[in-house]
């Protein structure tokens, strides 16, 4: 048993993007951002100031530019033909330099694609712009590849639906340890350390995370305790647990660079009128959007027929977010479940499905799933509960 992209997909991708670059008569193409290098060539690394770029020309070739201290990781896990590295960021000579020099050795010249106009100025990167390096301003690729990383394979699903397993033992100790007196700091390390554990025990030899940010099965709350609960995006503080408080979780794990969503709103004690009846809307909106996941719709439909709802209901104070997004090497792809993306519905797509209330002074209520669509619907990846009784821990 195997959890990686195999090599033979590597090869697909890297055919699919060939040929979008021959219909477009482009030499080659550039992509600087690390989830795309990921996808194309295998190789996860941590972006830094350090320009690092994947270049595929007309015939299919591929080639890293890298910096020396990456040299030796690059060449043994890029598939990639060709590796060039530069000194140092800053040296005496600009590493864009270097990428000039790859496209020459490459035959990648006027005119050729991009993500974007040169590596972007992050952590104190200052750079010039491909337009300034090479005289000719190439033309924009973005969409195509988000397109191509949209349909996942079967094997791109079946990683979504390992890192979905584990995250789902992750959230059972989370709800297991979370307890009134005891703060979300303590719980999620517990929780996440434990899970990551025994995922190791089980499928230690054939696990990579692949990842910038987990190393492993996580779970915890992002400071979306109590009344903090109704910010959707809030942020881990340290929250002491009090009874009465709504919880809204989020786990996940990092199987070979992909990712799932999963999500749940708990309440400690016996809920209040208000909180169930907030909770029991949460879920019919839920419900709702995955009825409307079909193939041939389009994303803006599941968003409409959502609120509906929200309109039928009277619901409009609580509202915050769109219901959804695509998932995958990263935690938020397109295409989204927005009102203002037409884009189709397609066999293939990864969607989280997370409508949202929240209520000021109350909480927040949202539920997340991930879900896979098929030929006729969707299938379901994350399995959790999602029932009040369930989700109700003891004060």
């Amino acid at each position: 048993m195997t959890l990686a992209i195999q090599q033979s997909e590597y090869e697909e991708r890297l055919a699919g993007l060939a040929e979008q670059l021959s219909e477009r008569s482009l030499t080659g193409a550039v992509l600087f951002d690390p989830y795309y290098v990921v996808y194309y060539a295998g190789f996860a690394f941590a972006p830094t100031e350090r320009p690092i770029a994947f270049v595929l020309n007309a015939e299919g070739k591929g080639g890293m530019l890298v910096p020396r201290l990456e040299r030796e990781h690059a060449q043994a896990n890029a598939s990639v033909d060709h590796v060039a590295d530069y000194p140092e960021y800053p040296s005496e000579t600009h590493p864009m330099e270097s990428l000039r020099g790859l496209l020459d050795e490459m035959g990648v010249r006027e005119p050729f694609g991009a993500d974007q106009d040169g590596y972007p100025w992050v952590l104190g990167y200052r750079g010039p712009s491909l337009t300034e390096l090479t005289g000719a301003t190439p033309e924009k690729i973005t969409g195509f590849v988000e397109d191509q990383m949209a349909i996942k394979s079967a094997a791109e699903i079946e990683l979504i639906r390992e890192s979905s397993k584990w995250g789902n033992l992750a959230h059972v100790l989370l709800q297991r340890y979370t307890r009134p007196g005891l703060t979300e700091s303590e719980v999620s390390r517990r929780a996440s350390t434990e899970a990551s554990l025994a995922m190791l025990d089980a499928i230690g030899p054939i696990y990579r995370a692949q990842s910038f940010f987990f190393d492993g099965a996580s779970a915890g709350y992002r400071g979306q305790i109590g009344r903090n609960a109704a910010i959707p995006h809030a942020l881990a503080n340290n929250i002491v647990f009090q009874e009465g408080d709504v919880l809204v979780t989020g786990a996940t794990a990092p199987v070979w660079g992909y990712l799932s969503e999963l999500e749940r709103t708990m309440v400690i004690g016996e809920p209040s009128a208000e909180q169930r009846q907030m909770f029991d809307h949460m879920v019919a909106l839920q419900d709702t959007a995955f009825a409307a996941i079909t193939p041939g719709a389009r994303c803006s439909d599941v968003d409409r027929a959502v609120r509906k709802y929200y309109d039928d209901h009277g619901l409009w104070d609580y509202w915050k977010h769109h219901v959804g997004h695509a998932i995958g090497l990263r935690y938020h792809e397109g295409p989204f479940l927005d009102i203002g993306d037409d884009r189709e519905i397609k066999p293939g797509m990864v969607f989280t499905v997370e409508p949202g209330l929240y209520a000021a002074g109350v909480g927040g209520f949202r539920h997340s799933d991930t879900v896979a669509v098929t030929d006729d619907g969707i299938e379901f990846l994350t399995y959790y509960p999602r029932d009040l009784e369930s989700l109700t821990l003891p004060a």
